[in-house]
């Protein structure tokens, strides 16, 4: 018998905090060209942000449909207003509209940032009276709510979640009919081919034979790489066909974008790297996106950066496949100028890692770092920071892009005024005050120190045959034997599924680590006199400390006992970080149950200050040093076990757990702002109100009440991911 889903997990309260995201000055600054240029990305990077839909659930794009066609016939204002007429309450009201931002915020049904399910929290049929007070067309109306109503409100235990395979949850880069075993097969096929994931989908048929779908605005066979595998192919004793076309409509309107954009383009760099992605979306080709990868990492200090196509694995339970994502953004040149100082300084800190020099990049190759004020992200969740591209090969030879969104970390990390959940009453002041500088120093080391560090080694190289002959193993002290990376096999298609956690974790451990050196610190303004204990420990580096125990904590509400799995890379990385420093022992770290001042039970985390130079930078100099082995020798076998061990969550954690659920707080929305052509021809800037309403808004303003072509994409694709 199925347990009853856990309602607060699976609604978005009302009194969730909606923030803008604000880039007025930014954008003000900027040359008229350099706006037509970040007009003509933002609507390419839009357009292709509806693929997240499709990526997400099979319902995804009906409710949008409807929702658009609803909100966009009035304000939503007007709108409430006649609900309420008609006997909507305010607070049903207020449901509704949290449900409609909730779900254009996450571009979808399920959280970003954990992959639940999420309701609305009123009934279906005052839901629907709401939908129609409007002045939407009526019949069309009632055909999409009578299209999606049911699953928009169904929680069976496999909906509740995403996930691979009928007991884990649903996943729409697969038919639901595909497995763990499926996907794992097709990797194998696709590698034989030298063919990526990243922007394919695996359908499997009755027969057992399987369909590989590669986005693209074309169809079909063709002279190009990928035209001449669109066939059918045998291997492993399976029928595998090829087809690409995926998401056409979608695509097409990408790359029409990118052609509009060419013309204001600011270098030949960026005109390369343009007419790179425009072949790569037409045509569905990866490598095609890696020669437009290259072109983007020589574009150094741009006006408007930007980064666009099928990025990030983190959605894919398989953990290879992409979802799509596009930015756009102006630098902030005073801020980038800090995270430049880290650049200059980034080969003497890698020098601070544990491991030994050969398992570092022969070369640092001096990365782009720049804080941005994001004008537009078209995709499922807004990160605070990035480091792209994702492509294995160019960033170890040829190099990388560091970004730091500034006004996410304002809009996200703002001191609010109730307690700091899990935080002692001794550091509430020191915690609220400094959380929003010391997450920018972990953010900064995170993503150029952490994911910018580190080499890997492929099979029959040089390079591999020279580590074994002159390196002992650092955790054996024996002879390297590998296993390496076979040739032509990336960090995610070797660790599969817990390469995304597990990448964060080495990268987030490199913050904290790092974190400790006045060098580091003095990058950002930290003044060595900060300190307390033992004399070392800044309060930048203290709080940074806090902040990662408190989200191992937290990170347990993206945990799911009933099928023992992690819902959120980055909360398992942390999570696995807490396991890690609970068991350095000596005090370190101490979870203690208590009551809260309500009379609930309660958790209060202790971080003994003087112990984290000493037993805390130790017990995570040697956990990274471990991470960065198997990562280095792809050596999953040695990774996961190890991984997979911190990211138990035992019986006391449990209870900390339930805890943790009883007393979490939602995640804040992001209101965009939406660049556009005024009537006067000038491309401007337009900010809504941080509200439900607003987020709303937005929306209607970026895209038209109908997409004919999106509900036809739709329609395609319900019969093979619907379970």
């Amino acid at each position: 018998m199925a347990s009853h889903p856990d309602m607060s997990t699976h609604t978005i309260p009302t009194d969730t905090s909606v923030v803008v995201l604000e880039a007025t000055k930014a954008f003000e600054l900027l040359q008229p060209t350099e706006k037509e240029y970040a007009l003509a990305l933002s609507l390419a990077s839009w357009e292709g942000a509806k693929i997240c839909l499709l990526q997400t659930s099979p319902e995804a794009a009906a409710i949008f449909s409807l929702l658009q066609l609803v909100f966009s016939a009035q304000p939503v204002a007007v709108l409430v207003s006649a609900a309420k007429a008609k006997g909507l309450t305010d607070i049903e009201a207020e449901q509704a509209l949290m449900f409609a931002a909730a779900f254009y915020g996450n571009v979808g049904n399920y959280k970003s940032f954990g992959d639940t399910k999420f309701v609305p929290a009123l009934a279906p049929e005052r839901f629907k009276l709401l939908l129609t007070a409007g002045a939407a067309d009526e019949a069309k109306v009632a055909a999409l709510w009578s299209e999606c109503v049911a699953r928009m409100y169904s929680l069976p235990p496999r909906q509740r979640q995403l996930g691979l395979g009928s007991e884990s949850g649903i996943s729409t880069y697969f038919s639901a009919n595909c497995g763990e075993a499926d996907a794992n097969h097709a990797g194998r096929f696709m590698e034989s081919l030298g063919l990526s994931p990243y922007n394919t989908r695996l359908f499997k048929n009755g027969s057992g034979g399987y369909t590989i779908l590669i986005a693209s605005e074309i169809d079909g066979e063709g002279a190009d790489e990928v035209g001449q595998l669109v066939r059918k192919h045998s291997f492993e004793g399976s029928s595998f066909t090829i087809r690409r076309g995926d998401y056409s409509a979608l695509m097409g309107r990408s790359v029409a974008a990118l052609r509009s954009a060419l013309a204001h383009a600011a270098n030949e760099e960026q005109k390369a790297m343009l007419n790179c992605y425009i072949e790569s979306f037409r045509l569905g080709s990866i490598n095609a996106h890696k020669a437009g990868s290259r072109y983007w990492i020589k574009d150094k200090g741009p006006a408007v950066e930007s980064y666009i196509g099928f990025i990030e694995s983190y959605r894919d339970p398989s953990g290879a496949r992409g979802e799509w994502e596009g930015f756009v953004a102006c630098v902030n040149r005073e801020t980038s100028r800090k995270f430049q100082a880290l650049v200059d300084a980034a080969e003497e800190l890698l020098t601070l890692m544990p491991w030994p020099t050969a398992f570092e990049k022969d070369e640092f190759l001096r990365p782009d770092f720049t804080s941005l004020e994001v004008l537009a992200f078209g995709s499922s969740g807004v990160p605070a920071g990035i480091n792209i591209p994702n492509y294995d090969d160019i960033r170890q030879n040829e190099g990388f892009k560091n970004v730091s969104l500034g006004n996410v970390l304002a809009a996200s990390y703002g001191a609010g005024e109730k307690p700091v959940t899990f935080i002692r009453s001794d550091d509430q002041e020191l915690f609220k005050k400094l959380k929003g500088e010391a997450f920018e120093v972990q953010v900064g080391i995170h993503e150029l120190l952490g994911h910018g560090s580190g080499k890997m080694y492929h099979a029959g190289t040089d390079d591999a045959a020279k580590l074994a002959a002159e390196t002992l193993h650092p955790l054996t002290n024996a002879k390297i034997s590998g296993p390496w990376y076979s040739p032509g096999a990336t960090w995610d298609t070797t660790f599969g599924k817990i390469a995304s956690s597990y990448e964060e974790c080495r990268a987030e451990c490199a913050g904290i680590y790092l974190c400790l050196e006045q060098a580091v610190l003095s990058v950002f303004g930290s003044s060595p006199e900060a300190k307390e204990g033992d004399g070392t420990t800044t309060d930048i580096a203290y709080i940074n400390w806090l902040l990662m125990v408190r989200a191992g904590l937290t990170g347990l509400e993206f945990y799911t006992p009933a099928t023992k799995g992690w819902r959120q890379a980055h909360m398992r990385a942390r999570y696995v970080i807490l396991r890690v420093l609970l068991e350095a022992g000596h005090g370190l770290v101490q979870l203690e149950r208590t009551t809260g001042s309500d009379g609930k039970p309660d958790v209060e985390i202790s971080l003994d200050r003087s112990l984290i130079s000493s037993k805390g930078k130790e017990a995570i100099g040697n956990f990274l040093l471990k991470l960065q082995v198997h990562k280095s020798l792809g050596d999953f076998d040695a990774g996961s076990a190890m991984f997979e061990s911190y990211s138990e969550v035992p019986d006391e954690m449990l209870k900390l757990r339930q805890i943790v659920m009883d007393r979490k707080e939602p995640r804040k929305l992001l209101v965009q702002p939406h660049v556009f052509r005024d009537d006067q021809g000038d491309v401007a800037m337009r900010t809504f109100e941080a509200s439900a309403a607003g987020m709303i808004e937005s929306f209607v303003a970026r895209f038209p009440a109908e997409d004919d072509q999106l509900l036809e994409l739709y329609h395609q694709d319900l019969p093979l991911v619907a379970d």
